[in-house]
């Protein structure tokens, strides 16, 4: 799903200073936040695993009568999961169910995960289903589901994975307990809570020049390695460090090439086991390439010419990701000349 919003530069100081359309060379050596342009159409693109249209209930959260009155109400909706598996109905559809159709299965964890439309939504894990095979993998099923049921999936695989990794403290080795629905974990030993975690990840495609014609892909090591399959260039932020110095370290660390501009485009929800794919577009200041062998098995510029027949599966030396991962579509917005560097 995608929609279009027209943005316009309202800072007097970044408008002085941002380069203007039609501008033959826009400096693009100053790494800040300004716009380059006073006025373009910037896609708010809405990704898989993204656009979920629960209300979350954070003041719902505060009572725990309220969360178990929910629970035994038998208007509540809940998804099942098995080893992280959702139960699925139908290829396209997935198998939301009411309290009495789960009889004695929810014996795994339970997460709130919001309220639509006056109904609250849980994910239940079920640790010994009586039909295991009606659960399908998240991927395959998020292919098939409309963009907003793939965010309810993200939001209840991600935070059914986050419970089953965090059942003891780090502090003092106690039990924790889930609490706020499973918004929180609390120790019943020392008291320590914790919260979900999200790890931010930058992915980029660079390109080699301000309105380039030709962007940086790479073939990581393992099962891209010796394929005809490239995709952006991605690492974790550390801590201490910007989105943009992240882009431009991961960019040098993996293929030796140096990045002078970066500009956001958009972000995904990653829910394998919790990543943000924050999506950039970056401009290179050099050429060279030098890989990293322990990382990455290959690093190569490729043309306009040959993205656009690989996005149409017409290229037998070269494959891109699917339209599933924001990868995709950070590679189809520059081939397509849908922003503008």
């Amino acid at each position: 799903m995608r929609r279009t919003r027209r943005n316009s530069l309202s800072d007097g100081g970044a408008r002085a200073n941002a380069g203007k359309l039609g501008d033959e060379n826009p400096d693009h050596s100053a790494y800040t936040g300004r716009r380059l342009f006073e006025e373009q159409v910037v896609p708010d693109t809405v990704h898989t695993f993204a656009g979920n249209p629960l209300d979350r209930g954070e003041a719902l959260r505060r009572d725990e009568a309220n969360i178990a009155a929910l629970v035994d109400d038998p208007a509540s909706l809940f998804l099942p999961f098995h080893r992280l598996n959702v139960a699925a109905a139908a290829a396209d559809r997935l198998a939301w169910v009411r309290r009495e159709e789960l009889g004695d299965e929810p014996d795994g964890q339970l997460v709130l995960l919001g309220v639509l439309d006056g109904v609250a939504r849980f994910a239940v894990n079920i640790e010994n289903p009586d039909n295991p095979e009606r659960f399908s993998d998240c991927r395959a099923m998020a292919a098939q589901l409309p963009v907003e049921e793939t965010g309810m999936l993200a939001q209840a695989r991600a935070q059914l994975d986050w419970h089953r990794r965090n059942r003891f403290c780090t502090e003092c080795g106690g039990a924790m307990q889930a609490e706020r629905g499973g918004a929180i974990r609390r120790c019943g030993g020392c008291s320590k809570h914790i919260f979900p975690r999200t790890d931010p990840v930058a992915i980029m495609l660079i390109i080699d020049e301000p309105g380039g014609n030709r962007c940086l892909l790479g073939q990581s090591q393992g099962f891209m390695a010796r394929t005809n399959f490239y995709s952006a260039l991605a690492g974790f932020l550390d801590q201490g460090e910007s989105l943009e110095e992240a882009v431009r370290r991961e960019v040098w660390e993996e293929s030796g090439v140096h990045v002078g501009h970066v500009q956001y485009h958009s972000s995904q929800p990653w829910p394998f086991p919790s990543q943000l794919m924050i999506g950039c577009h970056g401009i290179a200041e050099s050429q060279e390439i030098e890989i990293d062998p322990a990382e990455m098995a290959d690093v190569r510029w490729f043309t306009r010419e040959e993205i656009l027949r690989a996005l149409d599966d017409d290229n037998e030396a070269l494959r891109v990701p699917g339209a599933l991962a924001i990868a995709h579509h950070l590679i189809r917005a520059w081939a397509h000349e849908e922003v503008r560097l």
